[in-house]
């Protein structure tokens, strides 16, 4: 199947990334949101980070000015039913996109593929809610979307090859590289990411290290660009409680239990950067450690 439209259910930090690199590579979007103020937003967020491209050298302000022009937005969740393929990238609660997809399904062309960018939900589970689980599929996007070069792809139990195969064609066609993961929690990525940056947080907990210490270790200690409580303030801290948590019910193994220090600072607030406290304190000109 040609894919040549997309439409985007949320505009939020994935979904302005996942509308970005579309437009790029000369697909037509359109975007979807609760409130126009989310959308408008994330077209301005678009536009500032293409000009940044483009005094870099990386676009040339023609492929920016064509690529802003393929953009549109929508309050009308309907209006995406006439897109060839479909990428929900709202909040990682399961009840959430179950309920887009239900409200999505009526309107549909046949042939349009569904999507989530869910980071480590059922595929199975969400497609078997649809009326086509041989055209569903996970279409999991790195953070920030512009910059990270993977993609995962993950095929339910009832995903077909043929959806597979297009999927597969348009990752190559956003210039980026596609890794196959089954359909078990967390999928590849964050099935080894979150224990480690869970880990981190224990060894926080007990005592055995500041958050200093711990992110400068991992970042001198083992080359990582980022320390592990610095990577988790960035991701969103409840995003990260909410993955370990689907592991930890998933696999029922003790190991991916969540730390309590990370329960603590959701239930605080302090969900990382988004809310200008997490494992470091983001209100003045230098990030400093909360604990």
């Amino acid at each position: 199947m040609n894919v040549a439209s997309v439409g985007i259910v949320g505009a939020g930090q994935m979904g302005n990334g996942i509308a970005h690199v579309f437009a790029l590579a000369g697909f037509d979007v359109l975007m979807t949101d609760v409130s126009q103020e989310a959308l408008d937003k994330a077209v301005a967020l678009v536009d500032r980070n293409m000009e940044r491209q483009v005094s870099r050298d990386k676009i040339s302000a023609a492929d920016k000015k064509a690529a802003m022009g393929r953009i549109k937005t929508t309050l009308k969740l309907a209006d995406l039913g006439k897109t060839d393929l479909v990428i929900e990238a709202a909040t990682e609660r399961e009840t959430v996109k179950q309920a887009i997809f239900e409200d999505l399904l009526p309107h549909l062309k046949p042939e349009t593929i569904l999507t989530s960018n869910t980071s480590s939900i059922s595929i199975t589970r969400l497609a078997s809610r649809t009326d086509r689980p041989e055209k569903f599929m996970g279409f999991h996007f790195m953070n920030p979307v512009p910059v990270m070069q993977l993609v995962e792809l993950i095929r339910g139990i009832a995903t077909d090859e043929k959806t597979y195969q297009t999927l597969v064609k348009v990752v190559e066609k956003l210039g980026k590289t596609a890794a196959s993961a089954e359909d078990f929690p967390a999928f590849i990525v964050n099935r080894i990411l979150m224990p480690m940056i869970n880990e981190a947080v224990y060894t926080l907990y007990e005592g055995v290290g500041s958050v200093k210490s711990i992110d400068e270790s991992l970042k001198l200690g083992a080359n990582h660009p980022m320390g592990p409580l610095e990577l988790a303030d960035f991701i969103g801290l409840d995003t990260c409680l909410a993955i370990m948590n689907v592991l930890h019910e998933g696999l029922a193994d003790t190991k991916y239990r969540p730390c309590p220090l990370l329960t603590k600072y959701v239930e605080a607030g302090w969900l990382g950067r988004k809310t200008q406290r997490g494992f470091y304190d983001y209100r003045g000109e230098i990030p400093v450690p909360t604990r």
